[in-house]
């Protein structure tokens, strides 16, 4: 097997955080005084040089740069246009570094940017915000100088930024400016930036910019695309420019494709792994890229399963004839997975041989360029123990449970509907509940405090017994019990300092789930998440939450929350099995949850909420895809909940998605409450909700509690009173955006005596 030049390894981007977590610790030191500047900004660049280094040992040949960021990369991106919101500007300009995560977080006196979603996976960027006044700038400084760092180091780097038209496709209008206003339409005025920031780059010695494009893998107008054409053919015509490969990545470039394979640039980087793999078929019926690169990533970026080396040999193989170069990456930045497989000690040997984290990954990249250019046979024994290690996952009995399966297949349609429907219902659960206008609760978390998490700590490590743990737990019941009661609140929760995080914690008691010691990934800022891995079939020994109600319940006599995590989440926040459909596990998952459902139902409990903040989050991005997906979606969440009586009230939630694209899925849950986040989007999704028509109950967040600030009893009244301009007020609930597990106790108080006061405030103006 030859190739036309040397085929090199690469990647897009790496882990951010260290393999102890360093930079969190960092930045969270820094914001309690406790770390300078000087010393953050140190282990920044040392973790940066360990990325490259490992990088450099696995054998990938062109290390990214730019890809490593103190909290988001499209903030950074904020930040290189000089698009800083005009109420964070002073901040900025007196403190850069305090002023960017001002940006991120919020003060007391300014709000943060608002935070959604990256595409379909569980990563949340901060929105840039945009109007016909935007004035851009170029800042090339954090670009410029990792790239520098790379190169005195010694490494072959590539400089990655988010591109142009992926950038304006993410904003939104800013805070006064009309909501119809298109951010795309200031391309014009960008393009002469992005001209500055590659004119600086290339004087700092660059060969390459990669400028990331995934927004293009969705389904776009045509004056889109043609906005995507005119911006590469501009930035292409420069002069003074490094050359550029414009990158894609989670699902097939499509109608796109044409557009930037004509584009005068220098290459494409496409994902030909999932939903993606569609791009070789597309590629070919465009003629491949003729005296172009083509970064091909076979390399799945966004899961933890060993490569089909073979398979993805193959692949690579097709596509020397479509480019004039061939190099091979993963699918998209490892970000996505967790760095080090080999540090799970823990885990079974035999699972341990499926699994490739960040690490793992780029040693797989590699492998597969030296057989791009040396041939199969250079790496045949390779070959031949990957090759045994797929065969052992495929016939394991680890992975197969027949007794599950005949359960999910003898499901049928009665089984994912309730006996009666939401009116016959609605009326039910206000007899049963007796709750007041503007019911008031939380979404389900109470603060994790540091001596929790100690407890924690100190049960796996052997310094306390499982007796005088449950025993810490129990006293933190009552006191959250207690507070809730003294509070105000009308429907209570548990607060879960039980669980160390909301998918994990059912992962540990469920069979088929494994559970990482180290598997940490960035969900958004210094918030790091271990999404356990689905390996086998899901079944449920024994009940896992109703012992914690039942303890919670008896110190109170207002109703507590059963408190689930839902089958779509179960799997959105897990790295999913990749040999079977998603709907099967799902409907594995949410069974086992039915039966949960119906344990705390027996128990007595009034109110049962199953979370599912991650719904719109895995809806696919393009939109043929989407109605396949949501069948099974919505079924398995009514599978996990229609078992229950007509007063038995079902509550879900979701956070910082955009919704507008589900409404008519949010109503196929048939829950009888929805809380959703609507404070950084400032009560939008009350009105798409109504304008959708629906039809049940629904709590709009009026508390960010991604920030630190605490809102004041005037800010969620209003949040309130926008509310119930789109909500009647006999089915409006007043909650925070989401749990407070990340919260102190201090603002916690603060905030739920605004949102407790803002309740009565507003009910007793309804009275009147």
């Amino acid at each position: 097997m030859t190739t036309k030049s040397v085929a090199a390894a690469t990647v897009h981007g790496y882990p951010r955080q260290g393999g102890n977590r360093e930079l969190k610790k960092a930045i969270e030191g820094y914001w309690k005084g406790a770390v300078t500047a000087e010393a953050l900004l140190a282990t920044a660049a040392d973790l940066r040089r360990s990325n490259w280094k490992q990088l450099a040992e696995a054998g990938v040949q062109e290390v990214p740069t730019g890809d490593f960021s103190l909290y988001d990369h499209v903030l950074d991106t904020t930040v290189a246009v000089g698009a800083i919101p005009p109420r964070h500007r002073a901040a900025v300009a007196a403190d850069p570094l305090a002023g960017y995560f001002a940006m991120a977080r919020g003060t007391q006196q300014v709000a943060p940017l608002e935070m959604t979603k990256w595409f379909d996976t569980n990563y949340h960027y901060l929105v840039p915000e945009l109007g016909p006044d935007t004035v851009f700038a170029a800042n090339s400084a954090k670009a410029v100088a990792e790239f520098g760092e790379a190169l005195a180091l010694g490494h072959a780097a590539r400089p990655v930024l988010v591109g142009p038209v992926t950038y304006l496709l993410l904003a939104k209008p800013a805070p006064g400016v009309a909501a119809d206003f298109e951010p795309l339409t200031l391309l014009d005025r960008l393009l002469p930036v992005y001209a500055e920031l590659l004119a600086d780059l290339r004087a700092a010695g660059a060969a390459w910019v990669q400028l990331d494009e995934p927004a293009l893998v969705q389904d776009r107008t045509p004056a889109e695309l043609n906005a995507a054409a005119r911006a590469y053919r501009e930035l292409g015509a420069l002069t003074d420019r490094p050359k550029l490969l414009v990158a894609s990545y989670f699902d097939r470039l499509g109608e796109a494709l044409p557009v930037l394979a004509k584009a005068p640039i220098d290459g494409l980087a496409l994902d030909f792994t999932g939903p993606a793999a569609g791009n070789l078929s597309d590629l070919a019926a465009v003629g491949g890229l003729p005296g172009k690169r083509l970064v091909a990533g076979v390399v799945d970026g966004r899961n933890v399963w060993i490569n089909d080396l073979e398979r993805s040999l193959a692949t690579l193989g097709t596509l020397l004839g479509l480019a004039d170069t061939v190099d091979v990456a993963p699918s998209c930045s490892l970000l996505h997975v967790p760095l080090d497989a080999s540090a799970e000690r823990d885990v079974d040997p035999q699972i341990g041989r499926w699994l490739a984290f960040a690490k793992q990954k780029a040693a797989e990249v590699a492998l597969l360029a030296r057989g791009l250019r040396e041939g199969a046979v250079s790496i045949a024994a390779d070959l031949a123990a990957n090759r045994a290690d797929l065969a052992s996952r495929a016939t394991s009995p680890i992975t197969r449970d027949p007794a599950v399966r005949a359960r999910a297949a003898a499901v049928t349609d009665a089984d994912a509907r309730r006996a009666q429907p939401y009116p016959q219902r609605a009326e039910a659960q206000r007899a049963r509940l007796g709750l007041p206008l503007l019911p008031t609760t939380t979404i389900g978390s109470f603060p994790q405090t540091t001596e929790l998490r100690v407890a924690r700590a100190d049960l796996t490590a052997g310094r306390i017994d499982t007796a005088a743990y449950r025993e810490r737990m129990e006293t933190e019941v009552r006191e959250v019990i207690a507070y809730q009661e003294k509070a105000g609140l009308d429907v209570l929760v548990h607060g879960e300092p039980e669980r160390n995080d909301m998918v994990q914690y059912f992962a540990e008691q469920l069979t088929g789930y494994l559970a990482t010691r180290h598997g940490w990934v960035q969900s958004y800022g210094t918030r790091y998440v271990r999404p356990p891995v689905l390996a086998g079939d899901i079944s449920r020994p024994h009940p896992m939450t109703v012992d914690w109600y039942r303890f919670a319940q008896g110190l109170t006599d207002r109703p507590v929350k059963g408190m689930l995590t839902g089958p779509v989440t179960m799997l959105a926040w897990s790295f999913v099995r990749d040999d079977q459909p998603l709907a099967d596990t799902a409907r594995q998952v949410a069974l086992a949850l039915r039966d949960e459902v119906a344990d705390l139902e027996a128990a007595g409990a009034a109110v049962i909420q199953v979370d599912e903040p991650a719904l719109r989050e895995t809806l696919p991005l393009r939109a043929a895809d989407r109605s396949a997906y949501l069948d099974w979606a919505t079924e398995s969440f009514r599978v996990a909940t229609s078992g229950v009586r007509a007063d038995t009230q079902i509550h879900t939630h979701m956070c910082y998605a955009e919704f507008g694209a589900v409404m008519t899925a949010i109503d196929d849950l048939d829950a009888d409450v929805i809380s959703l986040e609507a404070t950084r989007s400032h009560m939008e999704v009350a009105g798409e909700l109504a304008e959708a028509g629906y039809p049940r109950e629904v709590g709009p967040g009026v508390w960010d509690i991604h920030s630190p600030r605490v809102p004041s009893p005037e800010e969620a009244l209003a949040l309130l009173r926008a509310g119930l301009a789109a909500i009647p007020a006999e089915r409006l609930w007043v909650n925070p955006d989401c749990g407070l597990k990340t919260r102190g106790w201090t603002e916690t108080r603060a905030s739920i005596d605004s949102l407790v006061t803002a309740a009565r405030t507003l009910r007793a103006e309804l009275a009147d």
